[in-house]
């Protein structure tokens, strides 16, 4: 399964299965609606169904996990613009939530987007066991032992000099918890193994890593214009990063360690995961 057969599906799903309210309501709809068409990857979609499918299951079945998923992750990203946060005015080339909408109502976009999600793995056709397990899972990893955490370390993470062992306690909750989410959510939709979910997490955890160490390169590599928000801002807040701490060259070869150790962690599946190994690669030169 590639990223790109089922991006469009997704694309459609996350508006498909926004709540329908009245009038008085329809404007925060509207800012959770330009919150997801808002480009975005759908990479932690892509990664619930490419495991479903891998371990045998239905990927039809998870897409109300897969989208449930790009809620809390799009809930995550205005949270993170705010002036209280990031204070960032651009996301993917548009005006951040709360530069086009306000503040106040951004905020409530998001907290929708959040609450939205667990109501939507409920509407997927898979057994109620199932969906109790992908419910509980995933409320762990968004919440204060997973990506809140992970934020907030991060947010600390600007006010001291971070060394490499709080930069990797800090991702694997900011930005790998979610990641770990996805693939484990695609593994219960599949009635996985133990030993796949053990894999599968693993593959996440290497994963998350890589990608977030690609985004503190591209930080100072890459222009506003190719990252779709201004360039340099880990610089502006005086924030440890990888490139920070390992410099610019160790901080790419680390990426490229990571990514192997993910795809190591795909070996069980044998050739069923030649589209999960791609789409790893692909990561490794991604330029926004």
């Amino acid at each position: 399964m590639k990223l790109d057969d089922i991006k469009t599906r997704i694309d459609e799903a996350v508006i498909e299965y926004l709540p329908i309210v009245d009038e008085d309501h329809s404007y925060i709809v509207d800012i959770m609606k330009y919150s997801l068409e808002n480009g975005g990857k759908r990479i932690r979609p892509y990664l619930c169904l490419a495991f479903c499918a891998m371990c045998g299951g239905d990927p039809n079945k998870a897409i109300p996990f897969a989208v449930a998923l790009e809620y809390i992750h799009t809930y995550s990203l205005i949270h993170d613009d705010l002036p209280c946060m990031d204070d960032d005015d651009m996301r993917r080339g548009k005006p951040s939530a709360h530069k086009k909408f306000g503040e106040a109502n951004a905020l409530l976009a998001g907290d929708a987007l959040l609450t939205h999600a667990f109501g939507t793995i409920t509407r997927s056709p898979l057994p109620p066991t199932i969906k109790i397990y992908a419910i509980s899972a995933l409320s762990a990893f968004a919440g204060v032992d997973g990506m809140i955490g992970g934020q907030y370390m991060d947010l600390l993470n600007e006010t001291r000099d971070a060394d490499l062992v709080k930069l990797l306690m800090t991702d694997n909750l900011k930005t790998g918890a979610l990641i770990k989410a996805a693939c484990t959510l695609g593994c219960y939709a599949a009635d996985a193994t133990p030993d796949e979910i053990e894999a599968a997490q693993e593959y996440a955890e290497n994963l998350g890593i890589a990608f977030q160490i690609q985004d503190d390169i591209l930080d100072v590599t890459a222009t506003s214009e190719e990252l779709g928000k201004p360039a340099q801002s880990d610089i502006k807040n005086e924030k440890s990063t990888y490139v920070s701490v390992l410099g610019l060259e160790d901080a790419k070869a680390a990426v490229y360690n990571y990514t192997i150790a993910a795809v190591d962690a795909l070996s069980i599946w044998g050739e069923r995961a030649n589209d999960l190994i791609e789409f790893s690669n692909i990561l490794i030169d991604r330029k926004n």
